[in-house]
């Protein structure tokens, strides 16, 4: 027996609880984990709230992210008391996640899990701290250093954000962090931004080209104010695309593309190939230190997920909520 939050879709609509379930209904997999500890996403809340449609299939234990230890595997890669870490690949959407004491699994989904990081560690950082670190690679790759100017990060109080500005201000790069929350400035500027600004000088529908400012940005918004940090990007300059916060939709024009030759990479962290997700965690391991992490994470039982889930929707939440099962 264990205890999952399970989401099921009846006539009168979705069901959410936490329930305690037989290990026989876990799904198909060739290793099963014990998981130590989990996060709750934005993708997870809207998963758990109902309002978004994430869940592809019924009944669903939510969950994009885990952390834990191997109980039985079939699979060659993977020995009983390996420590594994999981992020992606479909689970809490079309396979059963980690918001629950044990996930089974495909062995191709995980990847050895960093010794320089505890399960409570490596899960504060989460598929939020996977994805920033990727995009800060994609600017690396793209040729924006430090000495190219300074980097906005936008949704600077999410997950993403507080990674993205804590990373970039770790490898030396001036950060102005965008937020609707100007309280956190403190907040903001301990993780290393250099200012901030007001969400809604980005937010609201602009001009195809803007005065240019940043040198490149990470973006986990979308809709116009992806369209604006384009438009005020400076020439060769980069934007990394990792979320749709605002809209899945970008109301811009070519102009930042041809006048500009400004790039602009979406960053995919769902199905990143393995090498490219142990690099990632390389590199994470190397940048971020546990003070940091302590400073952007809230840990909480398994049990109060659901209530929190619409916390984090309704932005009542900093930075990275870690779901610890020994609670």
């Amino acid at each position: 027996m264990f205890k999952a939050i399970l989401i099921d879709k009846q006539d009168d609509g979705q069901h959410v609880a936490l329930e305690t379930l037989e290990e026989s209904r876990l799904p198909e997999g060739d290793v099963t984990v014990r998981v130590e500890c989990s996060t709750l996403n934005y993708k997870d809340a809207l998963a758990i709230t109902g309002k978004g449609p994430v869940v592809r299939s019924f009944p669903m234990v939510p969950g994009i992210d885990l952390a834990g230890t191997v109980e039985s595997s079939q699979a060659e890669a993977y020995q009983v008391g390996d420590r594994v870490l999981l992020n992606g690949w479909g689970v809490g959407e079309t396979h059963w996640g980690g918001l629950a004491e044990k996930a089974r699994l495909d062995s191709h989904w995980l990847i050895p899990h960093p010794t320089t990081f505890s399960a409570r560690q490596s899960m504060a950082i989460g598929t939020a701290g996977y994805t920033a670190m990727l995009s800060v690679m994609a600017l690396e790759r793209q040729g924006i250093t430090p000495e190219r100017g300074e980097v906005l990060v936008t949704g600077a109080n999410g997950g993403v954000g507080s990674y993205a500005i804590a990373l970039l201000a770790r490898l030396g790069y001036r950060v102005v962090a965008s937020t609707g929350r100007l309280e956190e400035t403190a907040y903001l500027e301990s993780l290393g931004a250099q200012e901030v600004i007001e969400r809604k000088t980005l937010s609201e529908p602009g001009r195809p080209l803007a005065k240019e400012r940043w040198a490149a940005a990470i973006d986990s918004v979308g809709s116009h104010t992806l369209a604006n940090v384009l438009a005020g990007t400076r020439y060769d300059g980069t934007v990394a695309a990792c979320g749709l916060a605002q809209g899945m939709d970008l109301p811009a024009s070519v102009a930042p593309f041809i006048l500009r030759g400004v790039t602009l990479v979406g960053i995919e962290s769902v199905m990143r190939p393995y090498e490219d997700r142990v690099e990632a965690w390389r590199r994470l391991g190397e940048l971020l230190a546990p003070e940091q992490l302590e400073a952007i994470t809230d840990t909480i039982a398994l049990n109060e997920a659901i209530d929190k889930a619409g916390d984090l929707l309704a932005g009542k939440v900093r930075g990275r909520v870690v779901v610890d099962m020994a609670r």
